[in-house]
């Protein structure tokens, strides 16, 4: 059977999902399309030059190269069309956005004949994603004297592809449409559970909220035909979780506007609110689409006589509406104004979601048009040799004399691009940076892989010091949609330049390991900035910013991220640990503590949290840095001691070669570069040329937290609060309660996993099942216990070590890369259930836990339905402790009392913890890692 029949019979499967032909990649289908249109008599030619003109997918795929070649033809009058005229064809390469479109226009551009050089060569001036091949060929015309690269070269110059482009609205009518009461997590707008279908938009579109959701927005966009629907987070923020790239192309598919009339299902210009404003990894996304994200102040404090917030019968702060947005209520947005007004009546003030930056984003269409637009007019400036015209708003640099630097405004400072002030730069300055370490995860690679394909690029760039492409969202099954997916992403990321996961060749077996454990891994200097595919990307080496996929692809293409600097919030410790407590309850009571000092003010949001934390390794210290993603804060940065940091940098350099030894590496030596990297660091710390990252004394906080150790008296629980009477107090993880709080409630299962845990963890499950053995004669599990390690390293060290047998005796599943599971536990028994390294449970794209469970989970998520879901008689809820905990509550089928679980760790060292002496010299404190256990 012919491709193109193929490609009928799955467009023929696809109206029975109620869907349309699904864009076409591949340049053999485009081939033989192209055949059927040449055949003036062919009976699939109409529909073949519908399939051509408005269903191939453009940038680098293998359909856009067949199709910008045919359309060179046309141009050239080497092939006629009648419906396809020149004029026309020139059109359609106008809207492929780069790469061979791009190359064959600036073929027709250079050529001698000037009736066909000078029409390509004004479609080309509206092109922004050239690449350094590209302009090579243009400024060596130039050089030439050919007067045609002169013209598009003046006009690069004057970035007349950004101002010649509209001016967005004054005014823009919207109506409202509640998605839910409370954080809206990303998950509602696109769900975990359908992950492996992201790459496919119209389908996916298809989960955003609910279908009854989705068709009351049909309503509401019929009955305001003129209006454009604001999806709001009311009594909450929007996006938190992670960045969601899907998540914002749902919103768009149903409530933004098509790119363009000839790519299929990739629509822009969203418009989404919450009562709280956008979780700050989500309203980078945002910008990647050129949306609005409005921070709506819709429900206030309420104050008493004295001005201070006035609390319910629990404590918390009462809440009083300020105007309403109820679903349906038509407001206006004056963006020359920067107001909300409902009628004649301003609602609020909105000026945070049109800085001059993020204007341009909604001019352009989309953030990175923007960093190529700029990239593109200082290479036409320098060529030309003259000075570019200020067409982009200027960057803000703010400098603040005698005032000294946080850890964070010295990692941006150090990383900086393109800054003009010859001071230092401080926290709200606009900054071009380069990104050292980029990750990119399984479910969302593919998009990734998409984005990079739309803005043709082809090959990392040469300035990322080094990229994983991760399989451990996919980890747990490997059913017919990863067998599908997985491969093809890991070859191009492959391809383009990254160690993955899984290898194409097929030299090591696929290695599952969770992305952020890699990517603390790899990033080898406490002055790196990270960007990763996931929220989670925070590591406690540098500054990581969990991304979305188009934020991640231009990281990867270019090497740099541009974002304001971020304010810091410090937090350092006082007091003494029980040697009783596990670090996970520290970081619990972080977030607790926080709220009671500032009066359930969450002053994370939108920062970085600088933890003072000193002596704990950088896996250990990992613990804290990944919950800050829950915190709701932008990212972390963990102040380290010198030995503590070389200690960290050496464990890393034993990984980075494990990974060599297991068959990794890629042609451009990227590990082998890292292990350098990292040697360098440890010399600048060992000769005192550059010691490990602190902050200056005189360093300037927006707030500063102090931990009382001595207060964390019991293991510390995040919980859901599922059946709080306020809805948007549920699913906050805000919620944090003292084990006692539980007595005997009844626990379904217990996870162990994912990002969160470390070589400790496994080793404290070990020695609990030790000692209960030793109590009991055997080990009994009242409740399943699902356990994920992280890496394989850690699991062969684990076997090497004997403490994998103790788990193996008593696990009931033990998985097994040779036959992986090809379809999903529905059901689970009273066992230990020893899982392949990854995500597992905290995904919840794959494994779920069975719904209307009670789940006990060292996982970070406790969503509403990504753990678990509701059941008919009961909601599911996930709530959050440490390790022992979770062990001893699937032993005991219910919580313990805190004298069982004292007995239960009686003589196991847990993740001791000490807060420096001195926060900013950092002196030496005891330490007794994990791993002596």
């Amino acid at each position: 059977m012919s491709l193109y029949l193929e490609y009928l019979q799955e467009i023929e499967n696809r109206k029975g999902q109620g869907l349309h032909p699904k864009p076409i990649d591949d340049g053999n289908l485009v081939a033989e399309i192209i055949a059927q249109i040449k055949d003036e008599k062919h009976e699939h030619r109409k529909e073949s030059l519908s399939f051509f003109i408005y269903n191939t997918l453009p940038g680098t795929t293998s359909a856009a190269v067949v199709k910008a070649q045919f359309l060179k033809e046309i141009i050239l009058g080497e092939s006629s069309v009648k419906e396809i005229t020149p004029e026309f064809a020139l059109e359609l390469l106008s809207h492929m956005k780069g790469g061979p479109s791009v190359k064959v226009l600036i073929d027709l551009a250079l050529s001698d004949d000037l009736a066909i050089a000078t029409p390509a060569a004004d479609v080309l001036k509206t092109q922004v994603f050239l690449y350094e091949a590209d302009m090579e060929r243009i400024a060596a015309a130039y050089k030439a004297g050919n007067t045609i690269a002169k013209d598009i070269l003046e006009s690069y110059a004057n970035a007349e592809f950004f101002t010649k482009l509209p001016d967005i609205s004054e005014k823009i009518e919207v109506v409202t449409y509640i998605a839910a009461e409370g954080d809206i997590s990303t998950d509602l707008l696109s769900p975990g559970n359908q992950a492996h279908s992201r790459a496919d938009r119209e389908l996916h579109g298809k989960c955003m909220i609910t279908p009854q959701a989705q068709q009351e927005i049909k309503a509401l966009q019929v009955k305001h035909p003129n209006a454009k629907v604001m999806l709001i987070a009311e009594k909450g923020t929007m996006g938190v979780g992670s960045s969601r790239m899907s998540g914002v192309n749902n919103v768009a598919l149903w409530a933004g506007q098509q790119a363009s009339p000839y790519i299929p299902f990739v629509n822009f210009a969203p418009i989404v609110a919450g009562t709280n404003g956008i979780s700050p990894i989500f309203m980078t996304t945002v910008g990647v689409t050129g949306g609005i994200g409005l921070d709506l102040k819709n429900w206030v404090k309420k104050l008493d006589a004295n001005g201070k917030p006035v609390l319910d019968a629990n404590g918390d702060v009462v809440l009083e509406q300020a105007y309403s947005v109820e679903t349906g209520t038509v407001l206006t947005i004056n963006t020359k104004e920067k107001k909300l007004y409902n009628g004649d009546k301003v609602l609020v003030d909105i000026s945070s979601a049109f800085t001059p930056q993020q204007v341009e984003f909604m001019k352009a269409g989309s953030s990175y048009a923007v960093v190529f637009g700029k990239k593109l007019q200082t290479f036409a400036a320098e060529t030309l040799g003259i000075t570019a015209p200020t067409v982009y708003a200027p960057a803000k640099e703010i400098s603040k004399d005698n005032q000294g630097m946080t850890a964070v405004e010295k990692i941006f400072n150090k990383n900086a691009v393109g800054v003009k002030s010859k001071k230092a730069l401080h926290a709200g300055s606009d900054v071009r940076v380069k990104v050292n370490i980029v990750g990119s995860q399984d479910t969302t690679g593919l998009m990734t892989a998409q984005e990079l394909e739309s803005m043709a690029a082809t090959v990392i760039s040469p300035s990322v010091d080094g990229a994983y492409q991760s399989g451990c969202h996919t980890a747990s099954v490997w059913d017919s949609k990863a067998q599908a997916n997985i491969p093809k992403l890991m070859s191009f990321m492959h391809k383009f330049g990254l160690i993955t996961g899984r290898d194409p060749k097929g030299v090591y077996p696929p290695m599952t390991d969770v992305i952020h454990k890699v990517l603390n891994d790899i990033t080898v200097d406490d002055t790196s900035i990270i960007i990763g595919g996931d929220s989670h990307t925070r590591m406690s080496k540098g500054v990581a910013f969990g991304a979305d996929s188009g934020t991640v692809a231009l990281a990867l293409a270019t090497g740099e991220a541009t974002m304001p600097i971020p304010e810091s919030v410090k937090v350092t410790f006082k007091g003494e640990m029980k040697s009783y407590m596990d670090f996970r309850d520290i970081v619990h009571a972080t977030q607790a503590q926080m709220l009671k000092q500032f009066g359930g003010e969450n002053v994370f949001q939108g920062r970085v949290i600088e933890v003072h934390i000193g002596t704990l390794l950088a896996d250990q210290a990992f613990t804290f840095t990944d919950w800050t993603a829950e915190m709701k804060a932008k990212a972390s940065i963990c102040i380290s001691q010198d030995d503590t940091l070389i200690q960290s940098l050496e464990l890393a350099k034993k990984r980075i070669q494990i990974m060599i030894d297991k068959g990794m590496e890629n042609e451009a030596k990227t590990l082998h570069h890292l292990i350098d990297l990292a040697n360098k660091r440890i010399a600048g710390i060992k000769s005192g040329e550059q010691p490990a990252l602190v902050p200056d004394n005189n360093a300037k906080y927006y707030a500063e937290v102090v931990v009382d150790l001595d207060e964390i008296i019991e293991p510390m629980i995040a919980d859901p609060d599922v059946n709080n009477d306020d809805v948007s107090k549920r699913y906050t993880h805000d919620v944090i309660r003292q084990v006692s709080f539980y007595k005997d409630k009844p626990v379904d299962l217990g996870f162990v996993g994912s990002c969160m845990v470390h070589k400790g963890d496994m080793q404290i499950i070990a020695q609990m099942l030790r000692n209960i053995e030793k109590q009991n004669g055997s080990v009994t599990f009242k409740a399943p216990l699902v356990v994920a390690p992280p890496t394989y390293n850690i699991v062969d060290e684990l076997k090497a070590e004997g403490d994998w047998d103790i788990l193996k005796k008593y696990a009931g599943f033990e998985f097994d890369d040779t036959k992986p599971k090809g379809e999903a536990r529905t059901k689970y028994e009273n066992i230990l259930y020893l899982e392949r390294p990854g995500c597992n449970l905290c995904m919840g794209n794959q494994e779920k836990a069975e719904p209307g469970d009670t789940v006990i989970a060292t996982s970070t998520r406790l969503f509403q339905g990504r753990v678990v879901a509701d059941s008919n008689e009961k909601k599911g809820e996930s709530l959050l402790g440490s390790t022992p905990v979770v062990v001893l509550s699937t032993i005991l089928g219910r919580f313990p009392t805190l004298e069982e679980y004292k007995a239960a760790v009686d003589g196991i060292h847990l993740t001791d913890f000490a807060p420096p002496l001195d926060a900013m010299t950092m002196a030496p404190v005891e330490f007794i890692p994990a791993t002596n256990i």
